[in-house]
């Protein structure tokens, strides 16, 4: 990201809103903190996302419970200057009341976020439909991601007239895109597709489709959640295994230096 478009909101904004597109998804890695937000836009991706889970994870908190406000906003202040277009996942807010969440947001976007992700956790949809006015109103700028939990609670078979239900109610108080993760039927993300009037973002799943298969099936974003989270825990659990079996680990890590060097920039 050029340092024009760095330093000018709205410019940045349209960026980020550019890159949902057609034939061509929104790959959004989800970073945990400052050194993994920097090396994945080192390796030239131009957008990253927040991983709740991670940040939840990392102080020692359930996810998805209201309790890293302070903590999402820390890591924000820490992203929003860096060379990349940054959204933030931010549970359902960390509050149920709409004037709470849109002040949330506004402190979002004057960090230099521009994107927020906002789920309904499978509440009252004008009560979620209120807190995407609520912020659009208050950060006309910040690209809003509604999500819907009708397939990502319970059993992970959700409906999808419901879905397209909440999906239309959040469409209408504004939102700049929809995200139902744990859909990974293709024929249903498809009708998604057909029936929206905004972007659909789809959680990546190894046992779901494809990055390509998703672009030509209409989604514009895919994002991978708190996958590369876990999968740093399970390689650095793997690791410890590996040493004290006597082996060398496998796989790949930065240099000491490469690692030192994020927080000289």
């Amino acid at each position: 990201m050029s340092d024009s478009v760095r330093h000018d909101p709205a410019a940045a904004a349209a960026g980020f809103a550019a890159l949902h597109r057609s034939g061509d998804p929104l790959l959004l890695p989800n970073a945990w903190d400052h050194a993994s937000a920097c090396l994945l836009a080192a390796r030239g991706f131009p957008a990253i996302g927040t991983t709740s889970l991670g940040v939840a994870a990392a102080v020692g908190v359930p996810d998805g419970t209201s309790a890293t406000r302070d903590e999402t906003l820390r890591l924000a202040l820490a992203l929003g200057s860096g060379p990349f277009l940054l959204s933030v996942d931010a549970e359902g807010g960390f509050s149920d009341h709409p004037d709470e969440v849109a002040a949330f947001a506004r402190e979002l976007a004057a960090a230099g976020a521009v994107g927020i992700n906002l789920e309904d956790g499978m509440g009252p949809v004008q009560r979620h439909a209120a807190k995407i006015a609520a912020v659009k109103s208050a950060a006309p700028g910040l690209f809003v991601n509604a999500r819907t939990d009708t397939f990502w609670l319970g059993d992970g078979d959700g409906s999808l007239a419901a879905t397209l239900r909440r999906l239309d109610a959040y469409q209408e108080a504004g939102a700049d895109g929809v995200f139902v993760p744990g859909l990974t039927d293709a024929a249903r993300i498809a009708a998604l597709v057909d029936a929206l009037d905004v972007p659909l973002n789809i959680l990546y799943s190894p046992t779901g489709p494809p990055l390509p298969h998703l672009a030509d099936l209409g989604v514009r974003r895919v994002s991978v959640g708190s996958l590369l989270y876990r999968r740093a825990l399970g390689a650095a659990v793997e690791a410890m295994a590996d040493i004290r079996a006597g082996r060398e680990p496998q796989g790949t890590a930065p240099a000491y230096a490469e690692v030192r060097a994020l927080g000289e920039g």
